[in-house]
């Protein structure tokens, strides 16, 4: 099975998410997720994250982080890998204590990230752990809501200015912002092909970049960076030329023979023989 995909490029954003092995509990008290902020705090620092939401739960914790210098991978090996060393040795266990890889899904920064982080530190309401965000401690909800002290490796300038100019009055506003959102659909209805969370613009940009074919992606999420049908055949020149874009079509873009064949208005039988006889001849 091909591996998560990691696109990086400087300024991008994430939703990271990494959960517990087997469901297993990741924090097994209050000084498991102390310990896990101060790595974070530490890896913020080394690697220029802007961090603008988090959410730590049992058995997984959420992250909202943008990258100025398209480093994602390195921080969260260094991130997960630090933090797994610090629990074994505590808890006197061996192994991994994360799922597989962490899970990132590339968000648009104007478009979605106000919803995200109301999402993130909903997520102790939505689990009925408590009924309000500002009774779980393990956010960064309180911090932003102005009802504690801000984390020093928490990023909330952007954020708030989304609300107003004057300090109080954005964090008042921010707080019944988050509050309107236990009623709400999450923002994961918008999702494109498990990776990204955008408008249209958005994903076409994300196209191209999906087009370096030195990174291992998914083909469900490679297909994302195909051309249409339309374009693909919009200057077929004779039919030894539309033949070798009906093989390409199927075999390099992924699309099915009875697409094509509706696409061209030809038989379904048809394709499939063009696309035998094409793969003969190479």
């Amino acid at each position: 099975m091909a591996r998560p995909l990691r696109l990086e490029y400087p300024g991008a954003l994430y939703h990271v998410t990494s959960r517990g092995n087997g469901r297993s509990k990741i924090f097994r008290s209050d000084k498991d997720r102390t310990t896990f902020l101060t790595i974070l705090a530490a890896v913020i620092q080394k690697y220029n994250w802007q961090l603008h939401a988090y959410c730590l739960m049992d058995n997984h914790y959420h992250l909202v982080v943008e990258t100025p210098d398209g480093n994602l991978s390195r921080g969260m090996r260094q991130l997960n890998g630090v933090y797994t060393q610090t629990f074994n040795w505590r808890h006197h266990t061996t192994g991994h204590i994360l799922q597989g890889r962490y899970k990132a899904i590339l968000v648009d920064k104007e478009s979605y990230l106000l919803e995200l982080c109301r999402y993130v530190v909903l997520n102790p309401v939505r689990a009925a752990m408590r009924d309000k965000p500002d009774d779980w401690l393990w956010s960064s909800y309180r911090g932003t809501a102005g009802l504690s002290s801000v984390p020093e490796f928490l990023t909330t300038d952007w954020l708030l200015v989304q609300f107003g100019k004057r300090k109080n009055q954005s964090q008042s506003r921010y707080r019944a912002f988050v509050l309107e959102g236990i009623t709400r659909e999450s923002p994961w209805k918008d999702l494109k092909d498990q990776i990204i969370l955008g408008d249209a613009k958005f994903v076409d940009t994300f196209k191209l970049l999906l087009k370096d074919r030195s990174q291992e992606i998914p083909r469900a999420q490679r297909l994302l960076a195909r051309p249409t049908l339309p374009t693909l055949f919009r200057n077929t020149k004779n039919r030894d030329e539309r033949n070798r874009l009906i093989h390409a079509a199927h075999m390099a873009h992924g699309y099915t023979l009875s697409a094509i064949a509706r696409h061209l208005g030809l038989h379904y039988a048809t394709i499939s023989k063009i696309v035998k006889r094409v793969n003969e001849k190479k």
